[in-house]
C-alpha cells in the first residue's frame, strides 16, 4: 500500500494521523474514556512507525494483540488478548505517578484556554454551575505530573477554546510566562489537534500558537472559531495529509465501524 499522500480522506482520519505522529517507538500510552480518535491513533502508530509502543488499553490490558473498537473505549473488546492485565485500582495509578512511565497522554476537554489549562468539571461558577461535567478522572493527575499532554478536540469553537477556563480541572501553563515551572511542575501540554487546525505553545509566553491549518481551512476561519487571540507565526503551515496506506489501515483494519467520527463537527 502506497505512502503517497491520499486524495480521499476525512478530517477525523487527518486528526488520527496527526496524533499518531506524536507517538514514538517505545512510548507508553494510556487512553481515556470515549477517546476514539486517540485510540485509532495509538493503533495506527503501532501498525506503522512505532511497533514497540506500549499501550495500556482502557487502563486494563497491556499491548492488546487483537483490539476491537466498540461504543466505548473502556470495554473489554479493546483489550482482549493482551500481553498482561493491569489491576486498575491497585497498580495502574502507581504507574501513572512514576514520571518515567506513561509519558504521553492524549486528552479531550470541554474547555481549553489560551495557556492549555483544561476544564472537565463545570461551566459557570463551581457553586452554582450552568452545566456540571463528568469531572477530571485521570486528567488532573496527568496535568500535575511531568507528562506530555496532547489535547484533541472534535469541535473547534469559541465555547471550547476560551481565554480562561471556568474551572481548572487540569493544569496547563496556568498563567503562562513560566508559572508552571516556578511551581515545580514538569511536562505540560504540547499540542492541540482540532477539526480545523493544529496548535502548539509559544516557548516564552506559553500561550497557544497556531501551527498549521488543515487543507481547505483558512487562518481567518480558525481565528473566528477561537475564543482568544492565539500567537501567530510569520507563516502558518498546512497540516500534512494522511497517506494512502494510513487511510486504508484506519478504514479497513482499525476502525471499520467509524467510531472515530462520533462528536466530530465538519469544518464550515
Amino acid at each position: 500500500m502506497s505512502d503517497r499522500p491520499a486524495e480521499d480522506y476525512t478530517v477525523d482520519e487527518l486528526m488520527v494521523c496527526v496524533l499518531a505522529a506524536c507517538f514514538q517507538d517505545g512510548d507508553q500510552v494510556l487512553n481515556g474514556i470515549s477517546s476514539f480518535i486517540p485510540v485509532c491513533a495509538v493503533e495506527l502508530a503501532r501498525r506503522t512507525h512505532a511497533p514497540d509502543l506500549v499501550w495500556i488499553a482502557g487502563g486494563s490490558g497491556v499491548s492488546p494483540r487483537s483490539p476491537r473498537l466498540t461504543a466505548s473505549t473502556f470495554e473489554w473488546p479493546l483489550w482482549r488478548d493482551p500481553v498482561m492485565y493491569v489491576d486498575a485500582a491497585a497498580e495502574l495509578w502507581d504507574w501513572v505517578a512514576d514520571e518515567r512511565l506513561l509519558r504521553t497522554f492524549c486528552a479531550g476537554a470541554a474547555q481549553i484556554d489560551a495557556y492549555g489549562n483544561a476544564n472537565n468539571s463545570v461551566i459557570g461558577s463551581f457553586d452554582r454551575p450552568r452545566v456540571r461535567l463528568p469531572g477530571t478522572a485521570g486528567l488532573g493527575d496527568m496535568g500535575s505530573l511531568s507528562k506530555r499532554i496532547v489535547y484533541w478536540l472534535t469541535d473547534h469553537g469559541p465555547r471550547t477554546l476560551v481565554e480562561r477556563v471556568d474551572f481548572v480541572s487540569a493544569a496547563g501553563y496556568l498563567g503562562g510566562g513560566g508559572e508552571r515551572g516556578r511551581l515545580g511542575l514538569g511536562g505540560g501540554p504540547e499540542l492541540v489537534v482540532t477539526n480545523l487546525a493544529v496548535l502548539d505553545f509559544a516557548p516564552a509566553s506559553e500561550r497557544m500558537r497556531l501551527r498549521s491549518v488543515h487543507p481547505g481551512v483558512s487562518v481567518e476561519r480558525v481565528l473566528a472559531a477561537t475564543g482568544f487571540e492565539p500567537v501567530l507565526p510569520e507563516e502558518v503551515a498546512t497540516t500534512p495529509v494522511p497517506t494512502v496506506r494510513q487511510v486504508d489501515l484506519i478504514r479497513r483494519v482499525i476502525d471499520p465501524e467509524g467510531y472515530r467520527k462520533r462528536g466530530l463537527r465538519a469544518p464550515a
